[in-house]
């Protein structure tokens, strides 16, 4: 398990929730590690395996979503230079990725009503106030995909905001770009998934600016950043088997935790079933498994 990197000589830049940064030149080294965050907070217990599936799922994604709309990824595969002592460390958990200008909002999409967006519906009947049909359960599919944007916040909680407010802050009409190529992403992306046998209930992305071209950056659909349903379990009206992290927010949740920091360590169990919905989620959206790896262009130099 890697938990946390620390590359003696590669310039450190910054060290998120789950991802390590490295600068290099004018390219940066992104680190997925095997660290898991829960409720915008990072738990002090690793997850076997998680960043490696968190970086070669996004591959998998931008390779395959590269159509709609350009993303970050030089390589995954060629660790030269200053990164080539660290090559067994990089491999299959790391990205060279071009620089750009992050944008800080996550644009978050929803098929499916679930988690957070099912509480607000069940105060509001709307979710970040988009009103929605009368009398829908937990996890039924929404009419159309909506879009509800968060703030994206280093340290403390990410919080939910309207569309109008996305607009104060960034402008229109890159608030209308991000929302159109949101939704676009999440279409795609759940087609390809259902043929897999996943729904992808909601989602998360994240883009940066390279000049005045948007660029898809972090992670594309992954177990972190997404809830994903089996199909053939799917059952409206109630909580869904899901493989993603939600095992361990309904083990923090079940414990009373108070979502402040310092999160409480994880049982073996809890660690051992993620671990493994982790892994069984890449196989099933990729065919194959993760000791595998993703053979592709995005597996060596694409630009």
């Amino acid at each position: 398990m890697v938990s946390r990197t620390d590359f003696p000589g590669l310039k450190f830049r910054s060290r998120g929730k789950v991802r390590d940064i490295y600068d290099v030149g004018d390219k940066l080294l992104i680190v997925a590690t095997d660290r898991l965050s829960a409720f915008d907070v990072v738990l002090p217990t690793p997850i076997p395996d998680k960043g490696r599936v968190l970086t070669q799922l996004s591959l998998y994604w931008f390779e395959k979503l590269a159509h709609v709309v350009p993303n970050h990824v030089i390589s995954a595969g060629e660790f030269d230079g200053d990164m080539a002592p660290h090559e067994l460390s990089l491999r299959g958990r790391a990205m060279l990725v071009r620089k750009t200008e992050p944008i800080p909002i996550e644009c978050v999409v929803r098929g499916f009503i679930a988690g957070s967006g099912l509480m607000d519906y069940q105060k509001t009947g709307s979710i970040c106030g988009i009103p929605l049909p009368a009398g829908l359960r937990d996890s039924d599919k929404l009419p159309e995909p909506i879009f509800t944007p968060s703030t994206k916040v280093g340290i403390g909680h990410d919080e939910n905001i309207s569309f109008d407010e996305m607009v104060a802050r960034v402008g229109r009409l890159l608030a209308e770009r991000l929302r159109d190529t949101s939704l676009a992403l999440y279409r795609c992306a759940s087609e390809l998934a259902a043929q897999r046998g996943i729904i992808i209930a909601d989602t998360k992305f994240e883009f940066g600016l390279l000049g005045d071209q948007l660029i898809w950056i972090d992670e594309a659909p992954t177990p972190d950043s997404s809830r994903f349903w089996p199909v053939e379990e799917y059952s409206p009206g109630r909580p869904q088997c899901s493989y993603d992290k939600q095992h361990v927010r309904d083990y923090l949740e079940g414990i009373g935790w108070n979502k402040q920091p310092p999160a409480p360590p994880l049982p073996s169990s809890v660690v051992v079933t993620t671990s493994e919905k982790y892994r069984e989620a890449y196989q099933r959206i990729t065919g194959h498994s993760l000791d595998i790896g993703i053979e592709g262009p995005l597996g060596r130099s694409t630009r």
